[in-house]
């Protein structure tokens, strides 16, 4: 209960008269250390961004948490999730989000709206070096004047992505203890959605490997599209060897086409996708501090004719 729904309280009986029936009133004290906390909170906040000589130091960039965008409802409900989570981990941060398609807002118009006000730190919510990290995102921030950007890092491969994939297992029915002959038997597909990129397709099979070092079992990259081998191709695969409790680790930032026809192919348990899980959360402010802390590049010098 705030100071101001306390004073309406105390204001709906007769100065000295009982209390309403189920009214709960607070010590004064206490409201008031409450009160002061948020005050001091505040304050805090507001002298962070002053230097000891007293000048005001300059805005943090903005993180742009760019999706790529997904015509399943629960793709856009998952990244605002996570928007939630970054904000909550950095109060003062502002943080924004752009799609590269299908959902609004688009990145471009994103972008637009911070032009001439602030920097921003594109961060991808993108799990390796594909196409759109490499050349879709880059263009379409070259391409708003009057906007300085940096692109940070895709989200993986890390160890907090590992860390996510590892307790959504869990989540589903993974046994993070079990016997030496259920080891034997047991198995993971990782299930992403696939590039044509080489970079791309290193980045999956680094993941899969630090997965595997953390699970203590064999994983084994698949794809839904662009690439080999396919969730049913590998889940045949690692059959063939014996493995015959194969749980499907769903790649995927947020839930979507793919990742239900992957979850679809599974043989007896289906992670949920990586989506707001607290570490996925500081892996993106990870990023954002990577890309603020870098260098600046240094700029392209013109040819001049001897």
């Amino acid at each position: 209960m705030t100071a101001s729904n306390l004073a309406r309280d105390e204001s709906s009986h007769r100065p000295g008269g009982p209390p309403p029936r189920g009214a709960h009133l607070e010590d004064p004290l206490d409201s008031t250390a409450q009160l002061m906390n948020r005050i001091t909170s505040q304050l805090g906040s507001q002298l962070s961004l002053v230097s000891l000589n007293g000048t005001r130091r300059p805005a943090p960039p903005a993180l742009v948490l760019v999706a790529h965008g997904s015509r399943d409802p629960r793709a856009l409900a998952t990244v605002r999730t996570l928007i939630e989570r970054v904000r909550e981990l950095r109060p003062q941060l502002p943080v924004r989000l752009g799609h590269i398609e299908l959902n609004e807002p688009l990145l471009r118009d994103t972008l637009t709206s911070l032009a001439g006000r602030q920097d921003a730190v594109l961060v991808p919510l993108l799990l390796g070096r594909g196409y759109h990290v490499r050349r879709d995102i880059p263009e379409t921030a070259a391409a708003v004047p009057g906007l300085r950007t940096r692109v940070a890092a895709p989200l993986g491969p890390h160890p907090l992505l590992v860390e996510t994939l590892r307790a959504r297992l869990v989540e589903a029915g993974w046994r993070t203890r079990m016997s030496d002959s259920a080891r034997r038997a047991s198995a993971v597909v990782l299930a992403s959605a696939g590039s044509r990129s080489p970079e791309s397709a290193a980045d999956t099979r680094r993941t899969a490997q630090l997965l595997a070092e953390r699970l203590g079992v064999p994983v084994v990259p698949a794809y839904a599209s662009a690439a080999t081998p396919t969730v049913p191709a590998a889940v045949r695969a690692l059959a063939a060897r014996g493995r015959h409790r194969i749980a499907v680790a769903s790649y995927f930032t947020a839930p979507g086409r793919f990742a239900t026809q992957c979850a679809e192919e599974a043989p007896w348990i289906c992670a949920e996708p990586l989506g707001d899980h607290p570490a996925m959360a500081r892996l993106v402010l990870h990023r954002y501090d990577q890309a603020v802390a870098a260098p600046e590049p240094a700029p392209e010098r013109a040819l001049i004719p001897a």
